[in-house]
């Protein structure tokens, strides 16, 4: 059985992930750092977040797929 806190963060991170694919930045920062702060160690939305980061900085091109390429190790 799922706890409702880890419930409540895959429904954020869920959330976040449509709002990145929708090239909302800011939007799925409020999602990953909600859900951070129902579970710090939830690792897919640390990621999601440095990644949302990254493209508030850096913007992708309008054809983004989606895909995040690494740019160092």
């Amino acid at each position: 059985m799922i706890s409702d806190t880890k419930r409540a963060v895959l429904d954020l991170f869920h959330e976040g992930r449509n709002h990145y694919k929708l090239m909302e930045f800011s939007e799925a920062i409020e999602c990953f750092d909600r859900a951070l702060e129902l579970d710090p160690e939830d690792g897919p939305s640390q990621v999601y977040l440095e990644r949302c980061r990254h493209y508030v900085e850096h913007p992708p091109e309008p054809d983004w797929d989606g895909v995040f390429v690494m740019q160092t190790k």
